[in-house]
């Protein structure tokens, strides 16, 4: 089927927090092509992190021309465009200039915390909790709102005057897409930003105003597979035949998706700079009593009730392989950590808390700093090695055991396996240690794109390539499945020494 008369194709925008990339996907999910780019971060001060507006608007229009252009296509051949993108950052710009005010303020900066803490001595979390299935966290969206409005000069009057729009990263995407013509979000994004009600899928005027936003700034809500708008003619090439933008989801939603986790009790964990474990809990919002957070899941059907599921944070996955390279110096590139791991039969009693910036989920110990525990003189670098690995599946196995013990609450939500994805997950040690550790199956897809694959299917199901979710497993080829090897009082025994580890370093 040649591209010219097929027009089979899918246009995925990645938007990560360090780069943006575009990938091109066929009909059964297999790549076509891609293209990525970098772009610069900026660090004003401590604890705070921005990227400018433009940097990555252009770099996300760069990389779909070149897509494009490497895959010898045409806009034209391209069916429909999805978007997935770093969630919770948080941008604000002029309605009639599509200028932004000031830089975007990232997912992953601190400047709210005073804010946050003023809130929750309020009595305000409980409350905030119960309608978003967040935590007041400088990590959410609508605190770096907040604080825009505040500290830009003239923002909030030209805000009240209907002048300003808001975005996430999903939402300043279409408006530039669209020309400005459309000023819209999904409710998977919208769910990260502390201003909307994940019960009734709308902005909530209570929650507006215990933080000062006004309803003008925001864009309409829309579910996951809608029609967006159409991306502006020419705007990716020449001859550009109507091309609708089809599907939004946040990265983590959007790999839930794209690991076909479709099911309550299905759950996805990837495994980059952090790790990030998704649920599938159906049409339940459960409130968690074990450390994690409530969020909307991807919405594929537009008419049918909200999908939702539970999440946690793992603050240093991938990075302390990297901590590993760059601060001991141990390795010189990342894949060698495996066979160095892997040169030991154990660890020989050395655990690694790799607590550098705090503990994640569901342990939320910000001032907790990392530690390695059990040397002894044979301790050699390959155990400090096998013991970084064991780090990343040990926090996750802790993350899967506060979500059974939420799940054990709700009847139906049983979890059977686990699928993977992210770059950590080819390092196949890590991931028999994750089966042996959860005592389940480990799933590895083929195709590791799984965030854009998410995007890739949402816009198919809006313009028809695709009717029905089954067709969405049918596109998901596994490449290996890693089934837990040790007994589980092993795996109990080396569980309980992580515990005491972390208690030494609280």
């Amino acid at each position: 089927m040649s591209p010219a008369d097929s027009r089979a194709y899918l246009l995925a925008l990645d938007q990560g927090t360090t780069s943006s990339r575009a990938i091109v996907f066929r009909e059964d999910g297999s790549v076509h092509s891609m293209a990525q780019q970098e772009f610069p971060q900026i660090y004003p001060q401590p604890g705070w992190v921005e990227h400018d507006p433009m940097a990555i608007w252009q770099s996300q229009l760069d990389t779909a021309r070149r897509a494009l252009t490497e895959g010898g296509l045409s806009p034209s051949d391209i069916r429909a465009v999805g978007i997935t993108n770093q969630r919770e950052t948080t941008v604000l710009w002029h309605r009639r200039t599509g200028q932004p005010l000031h830089n975007a303020i990232v997912w992953q900066d601190r400047r709210t915390e005073p804010l946050c803490v003023q809130l929750k001595e309020q009595g305000a979390e409980e409350g905030v909790q119960a309608k978003t299935g967040l935590r007041l966290d400088p990590y959410f969206s609508g605190t770096k709102l907040r604080w825009l409005l505040d500290n830009v000069p003239g923002a909030r009057a030209l805000a009240e005057a209907g002048e300003l729009a808001f975005g996430t990263i999903d939402t300043w995407l279409i408006w530039q897409l669209t020309g400005g013509q459309r000023h819209v979000t999904d409710v998977s994004n919208a769910s990260r930003t502390l201003m909307l009600n994940i019960h009734t899928g709308q902005w909530d005027d209570a929650l507006l105003s215990l933080l000062d936003i006004p309803r003008s700034v925001l864009p309409e809500v829309l579910p996951s597979v809608a029609d967006f708008g159409q991306v502006t003619p020419g705007l990716l090439g020449r001859g550009e035949a109507a091309l609708q933008i089809g599907g939004v989801a946040g990265d983590q939603q959007s790999a839930l998706l794209g690991q076909a986790c479709l099911q309550p009790g299905d759950v996805k964990n990837t495994y980059g700079t952090g790790c990030f474990m998704l649920m599938h809990t159906g049409h339940m919002a459960p409130t968690s009593a074990n450390g994690l957070i409530t969020t909307c899941a991807a919405q594929p059907y537009p008419q049918a009730a909200p999908v939702y599921a539970l999440e946690g944070s793992v603050f240093i996955g991938g990075a302390v392989v990297q901590w590993l390279r760059d601060g001991l110096k141990a390795i010189a590139h990342s894949h060698e950590v495996e066979a160095l791991a892997a040169s030991v039969p154990h660890s020989d009693g050395v655990v690694l808390v790799p607590a550098f910036a705090g503990l994640g989920a569901p342990y939320w110990l910000p001032h907790v700093r990392g530690s390695i525990q059990g040397l002894t003189r044979g301790s050699t670098v390959a155990h400090i090695a096998r013991a970084a690995l064991e780090s990343i599946a040990l926090q996750s196995t802790v993350l899967l055991q506060a979500m059974q013990r939420d799940a054990a609450q709700h009847e139906g939500l049983k979890v059977s396996a686990l699928r993977v994805d992210g770059g950590a997950c080819a390092n196949n040690l890590l991931m028999q240690m994750q089966a042996d550790l959860m005592g389940l199956p480990v799933v590895r897809p083929k195709t590791t794109e799984t965030t854009a694959l998410g995007a890739a299917l949402l816009a198919g199901l809006q313009v028809g390539v695709f009717s029905a979710s089954t067709q969405l497993k049918e596109r998901l080829a596994v490449d290996r499945v890693f089934e837990p090897q040790c007994s589980r009082d092993q795996a109990e025994a080396q569980l309980a020494a992580w515990h005491a580890a972390v208690e030494r370093s609280r």
